[in-house]
């Protein structure tokens, strides 16, 4: 069932999704400071691409703090307006509905 979500995942936009978070990791890497969000933007990636019988795990500390203030500033603004239209572009379709609603 996970490899037939992935499969629908990557169909309905999920390739979409990634593309996005691998080209913001690689323009986090471009400066020293960045590459630890580039490296996080790559975790996002590899989620966003098959995200089905995946387990996030949340290690918050004051350095995630200050890194999630900066993405919000950097990219998170436009990753939140990509994730409305995907999920406006999902619910047209009956098998979107499922699989969007699956993710997040």
């Amino acid at each position: 069932m996970k490899f037939l979500g992935n499969v629908l995942w990557m169909i309905c936009g999920g390739f979409i999704e990634a593309a996005a978070w691998f080209i913001y990791g690689l323009l986090f890497c471009i400066t020293i400071i960045g590459i630890p969000m580039g490296k996080q933007c790559f975790k996002f990636a590899s989620l966003s691409f098959a995200p089905f019988g995946k387990e996030i795990r949340y290690g918050g500390h004051t350095a995630s703090f200050i890194a999630n203030i900066l993405w919000l500033i950097f990219c998170g603004f436009e990753m939140a307006i990509l994730n409305i239209l995907l999920g406006l572009a999902l619910c047209v379709t009956i098998i979107g509905i499922p699989v969007r609603q699956a993710v997040f």
